[in-house]
């Protein structure tokens, strides 16, 4: 049974994607989990960031091909804000934000955020999540639907790529759990 679905439009980095679906879900008796679904075209592949026992970690990489969903955290979710990096894996464009973590192209663990480029790693701009407190969380990530007559996607003009609802902070906020 869905208790909610919000939608929001998110900051379209570097290709023309659309919306990104939040859907939290309580189901019986569904495993716990933060899934993202691929509705698009295009595979994708996601990393993911949350603060953990020892601090703020970021985790990568899961390939969504498209119509599946990947799981990148397994179990009740015990924080109400992660953070996701989602890039295209053809069309070469991102979902991103304003919350800068560290990755790298390689399959990683990384514990903290602090000076990426300096311990080896690329400073990423990851989106924030927000569950709701829910212990079980999907987003879809869908095409945009495009009104060439309005000029834009979704009737909207094509604005600024940084532009949107993201907080704008360079590290996550430590005080929220």
């Amino acid at each position: 049974m869905a208790l909610g679905n919000t939608l929001l439009k998110l900051p379209i980095g570097l290709a023309p994607f659309g919306l990104l679906v939040l859907v939290g879900f309580a189901a019986t008796p569904a495993k716990a989990d933060l899934r993202v679904c691929n509705e698009t075209t295009n595979s994708v592949s996601v990393a993911l960031g949350y603060r953990a026992e020892r601090g703020w970690q970021s985790e990568g990489w899961w390939v969504a091909n498209p119509d599946q969903c990947a799981t990148v955290y397994q179990g009740d979710l015990d924080a109400r804000f992660y953070y996701l990096f989602v890039a295209d894996d053809i069309g070469g464009g991102a979902w991103d934000g304003s919350v800068f973590m560290c990755t790298r192209d390689e399959t990683f663990t990384i514990f903290g955020v602090e000076d990426c480029l300096a311990r080896g790693y690329e400073r990423t701009g990851f989106f924030e999540v927000d569950t709701q407190n829910r212990s079980d969380w999907t987003l879809q990530l869908t095409d945009p639907v495009i009104d060439p007559d309005a000029g834009g996607v979704d009737g909207e003009p094509m604005g600024d790529p940084t532009e949107g609802d993201l907080e704008t902070t360079e590290e996550p906020e430590s005080t929220d759990n």
